[in-house]
C-alpha cells in the first residue's frame, strides 16, 4: 500500500494523512485516530491497520508497517462487509462486486 492509498475506505482517509496525524498530533490512544477525518468510525475494517500504524508510531519516527496492496485490501474489506461485520456509510468506497 502506498502513502496516498486510502486506508479508511469509508471516509477516504489516506495512509499519508494518518501518518501525518500521528506525527503532528501524537495521539495517546489509538481511538484518537477517529479525529483524523473519521478514520475507523465507519464499517470498522481499517481499525486493525490503524492500530498497526499507531503501534509503529510509538516505537519509531516513521510508521510504515507492511500493509497489503490496495487491491487486496479493498477485496478483503468487501469480504468483511459481506460477512455482516460492518456497514459502510453512504459515500464510502463501494465494496467489490461478487
Amino acid at each position: 500500500m502506498e502513502l496516498d492509498d486510502e486506508l479508511c475506505l469509508c471516509f477516504h482517509v489516506t495512509q499519508r494523512k494518518v501518518i501525518n496525524y500521528l506525527r503532528i498530533e501524537r495521539p495517546q490512544r489509538v481511538a484518537q485516530l477517529s479525529d483524523c477525518g473519521g478514520a475507523g468510525t465507519g464499517c470498522g475494517w481499517c481499525r486493525p491497520y490503524l492500530k498497526k500504524l499507531f503501534d509503529a508510531a510509538q516505537t519509531t519516527d516513521e510508521p510504515s508497517p507492511n500493509l497489503p496492496s490496495p487491491e487486496d485490501y479493498a477485496h478483503a474489506r468487501s469480504d468483511y462487509v459481506r460477512a455482516g461485520k460492518g456497514t459502510p456509510p453512504p459515500g464510502a468506497t463501494p465494496i467489490d462486486p461478487q
